[in-house]
């Protein structure tokens, strides 16, 4: 039998996705049932009763923020491009080559010799 495909439908798994959000205050005790989660970006701050999925305040607490951005970063000198690669040049623009065949007979021997050249 095919895998089913259910858009919309309920998500599998039970992860809080507040677990890794900046904005969550997340508490767990010693049975499974025992989780608090509070969020913090809301005022007043909102306790969260069920598994969150998705949120439009979510922020990951794993990924760097700006300034922590700005001084991990290295800074890299421009270099000079105007220098000429070595082993490098333009290409010059060529004209086609025209091939004369000095002992060409009048009787179409020519046209054959050249087909045969080429």
């Amino acid at each position: 039998m095919g895998k089913l495909n259910v858009r919309n439908g309920t998500p599998v798994g039970s992860e809080h996705l507040c677990k890794s959000c900046v904005w969550c205050q997340y508490t767990r005790g010693y049975r499974e049932t025992d989780v608090l989660v509070i969020c913090t970006n809301t005022s007043p701050n909102l306790k969260v009763p069920f598994p969150v999925h998705e949120c439009s305040e979510y922020e990951d607490k794993a990924k760097p923020d700006w300034e922590q951005m700005k001084k991990l970063a290295i800074e890299v000198a421009p270099t000079r491009t105007s220098r000429k690669t070595a082993g490098f040049r333009i290409a010059e623009v060529s004209a086609p080559v025209r091939r004369v065949f000095p002992d060409a007979d009048e009787d179409g021997d020519e046209d054959e010799e050249v087909a045969r050249l080429l």
